[in-house]
Order: structure tokens, then sequence, then C-alpha cells
């Protein structure tokens, strides 16, 4: 067994497009915890009504609005300009956290700008978060900053380097803005992904896995998972851990292979 807890992805993995009916087949799975994308249009008095009654934790959600692109164009916290909409968009999305019962919500930052100077975006994730960390203590909920992979998935989305993200948490200085580390971006980005748990794992927050290639559940493909939760689970962390995946056969079949990894 390991000190921290695997949450499963309620659509991407599980299939399921209502977190009530993902929630209730997480639970049939045995897992403990699940997470979801869309906070904002969940039904979420029943989501948490669910999550009670199955025993079954709200471990992650997406914030709403500037805080939530994960593209390469738009509206995005990387826009100084854009501050006050940020912290704004971040606090509704701790609101609706603390009604559904939310461990950790999920901040992603946008794209890079070619119309600001060097160091701009980072300084601007910097103050946002800054001033969105009050909100997140008072709510009891952890805001986690996500790198991306530019290669693969996100071409044009500012923060892909783990090491960048680990300094702005750093120069926050907040127990609740941490860093989710995502094991199958940062494979694809910069790798040495087990040195970086264990030298890192005070700004960690949450982490996600998928394997490389593909995206689909550990054990596919070249990433030794086996070794990889065993360093997470050497550093102490207790939170969780996400499956955001997709399934390369059924769901189900797929959720017990990465349970057995755990065992």
């Amino acid at each position: 067994m390991t000190n921290f807890t695997l949450a499963a992805n309620t659509g991407m993995v599980l299939g399921d497009d209502d977190p009530v009916e993902g929630i209730a087949h997480a639970a049939d799975l045995g897992l403990e915890a699940v997470e979801f994308f869309d906070i904002e249009g969940a039904d979420r008095s029943a989501v948490r009504e669910a999550s009670e009654d199955h025993g079954v934790d709200i471990a992650a959600s997406l914030t709403v609005g500037v805080a939530a692109n994960v593209g390469a164009d738009g509206d995005s916290i990387t826009d100084p300009s854009l501050h006050e909409d940020a912290v704004a968009d971040i606090e509704r999305s701790l609101e609706m956290g603390q009604e559904l019962g939310a461990e950790t919500l999920i901040v992603t930052v946008g794209p890079e700008r070619d119309d600001l100077p060097p160091g701009a975006e980072h300084r601007a994730i910097v103050n946002v978060l800054k001033d969105a960390a009050p909100a997140a203590e008072d709510a009891g909920i952890t805001l986690v900053l996500e790198p991306l992979n530019n290669p693969v998935d996100h071409q044009g989305y500012y923060l892909d380097s783990s090491y960048e993200a680990y300094e702005i948490v750093d120069a926050v200085d907040s127990p609740r803005v941490k860093v989710l580390y995502d094991i199958y971006h940062q494979q694809i980005t910069e790798g040495n992904v087990i040195d970086n748990v264990r030298e890192h794992a005070e700004f960690i927050g949450h982490y996600h896995v998928a394997d490389v290639p593909g995206r689909h559940e550990p054990g596919t493909g070249e990433i030794n998972y086996a070794n990889v939760f065993e360093a997470i689970d050497e550093t102490g962390y207790d939170g969780y851990v996400g499956l955001e995946f997709s399934p390369s056969g059924e769901p189900d079949d797929a959720v017990e292979e990465v349970l057995s990894l755990t065992e």
C-alpha cells in the first residue's frame, strides 16, 4: 500500500460524462477519489452528495475562465492586463470548489505572448497567484499550477518546464499554492522524472499519470511506473495521484492495472 491515493478522471478515464455517475463507477472499482474538468457545469450539490454517499473524495477539478487556458491563444494569466480578471476567476473557482468539497484546483496559464518582454509572463503568473493565495488559504483548497508539454499536445502553451513552475511557487510562498507534476507531460518535456520528484517534493501538491507515447494507462509505454510510484511514496507524499489517460482498452481493466501497481 502507498501513502498516496489514486483518483480517476471521471470523463477521460472512466468514460462517465456525469461526474455523479463517475463517482459511483469509481467506488465500484475500489477507488477512493475522482477528479473531473468542468466544475462550473457540474451539479455541485449532487456531486458532493454522491461523494459523501460513496466515500469517494473530490481530489481535483479545473479552475474557470482566464485561469483555465491550456492553449496557444485567448485570455490567460500570462497577460498582465488581465490580472484582476484572473484573480477573480480563481476566487470564483474556489467558491465552487468549496461547494464540491474539492481538495485541489488546477490552474493553467495559457499562451506564451509575443507582445511582452522576456520574463513578463512569469511575473504575471506569480502576481496572480500571490493575490489569489489568501482566498485559497481561507478556503482550505490548494491551487496547483500545471506545466504542459509543447512538442505533442500543447504547442504555444507558456509553462512547459517543471523547474520554472517550482520557481513560481517558491516566489508565491503560500502553503496553498503548489505544482501539479504531470508525469506524462514532463517525461515528454524533460524526462529525469524520479530525480525530479525526489528533489522537488516540497513544491508538488498533486500528480497526474499517463504513459508515453500515446497517453494511455501506466504500463503501456516507456515509463517504469512501479519505480515512479515507489519514488513518490518514498518522499512521504500523501495526497492524490490523478489518473488522466485514455484507456487502451476497457476503462475498468485499465484502472485495475494501475491499482495493481500500488498494491
